[in-house]
């Protein structure tokens, strides 16, 4: 009769050992199985910084807490090249950037990021649809560790942004414009006649300021959150650039995760990232207004 007792107990205090270890190893319990850290330039006023946490907002409800997506704006993990390096090796981080660095990998992706070469989001969701562009994406996970979990985040168009106004490209020669460091954006910038000076995101405030950079191209919704009309004073409508943004995370750290979580991740990326380029299109017109209130001069685009 003891030896029965002592075996119901025994059994009793396994199952509770056991459902305690299951309890305590659910992602409910607040440890995320998978966390991944997402860095972006762009600072928390921005709309893509909204958007990115609509996205994983979106993740950790589908998985029921076991995906955490951490969203660090500012750079705060980071200038993106090095976090670009990190993802190659495996870690657990991702990055918002665009075709042109990764052209520095797959030369052929960069010409998304090219003047003109696309002009609406409508021809953005086309490309998703192309095989080149999927040979493209192929390579970069295949070859270089980068799986690009969408491209469907549209910053709006880049236009100039100086203290003299540029009306044609005659205008911009000897002029220094800041671009970041890939050679697409370089190219561009010359062929106009404009020196091109690659600096991080968050190095333009003070390169302009102390006149070590004579403009920027960026996009609209960029300038207040930066507080660019600070030390700018006319704005060129060229509209040279669609900028298509890159959603990248490590192919080896992704591949690892359960089929399901992939789905979702890939999905509510996208899902939130056509959201927010909407958004971003809606809003440049209130943005351009208010500018126009800070004393902006806009020199709107000519077409022959």
């Amino acid at each position: 009769m003891k030896s029965l007792k002592h075996f119901s107990m025994m059994v009793a205090v396994s199952m509770v050992l056991l459902l305690a270890i299951a309890f305590y190893q659910t992602p409910a319990f607040g440890q995320p199985k998978y966390v991944l850290k997402f860095n972006h330039v762009l600072g928390p006023k921005e709309p893509y910084h909204a958007g990115f946490q609509k996205w994983a907002k979106a993740v950790e409800e589908r998985t029921k807490g076991g995906l955490k997506i951490e969203v660090f704006p500012s750079a705060q993990l980071g200038v993106e090249e090095d976090i670009l390096e990190q993802i190659r090796a495996g870690a657990n981080v991702g990055q918002n950037t665009d075709s042109a660095r990764m052209g520095n990998y797959v030369p052929g992706i960069a010409c998304m990021n090219g003047p003109y070469f696309a002009e609406t989001i409508e021809e953005v969701e086309k490309l998703k649809k192309m095989p080149t562009v999927q040979g493209w994406l192929d390579e970069l996970a295949n070859k270089y560790g980068f799986k690009v979990l969408s491209f469907g985040w549209v910053q709006g168009y880049r236009h100039f942004f100086t203290n003299k106004p540029a009306r044609t490209p005659e205008d911009l020669k000897g002029s220094r414009i800041r671009t970041p460091p890939a050679p697409i954006w370089q190219e561009s910038v010359r062929a106009l006649g404009a020196t091109p000076v690659a600096l991080a995101f968050g190095e333009m405030y003070p390169a302009l300021q102390q006149k070590v950079v004579d403009g920027v191209e960026l996009v609209y919704n960029n300038i207040p959150a930066g507080r660019f009309y600070e030390v700018l004073k006319y704005v060129s409508e060229t509209g040279h650039i669609m900028l298509i943004n890159f959603e990248v995370i490590s192919a080896k750290w992704f591949n690892a995760l359960p089929a399901d979580y992939q789905k979702i991740l890939v999905e509510e990326c996208d899902k939130a990232g056509m959201e927010t380029s909407k958004l971003i299109m809606e809003k440049e017109k209130e943005v351009k207004a208010d500018l126009i209130k800070q004393g902006e001069s806009i020199l709107p685009r000519k077409l022959k």
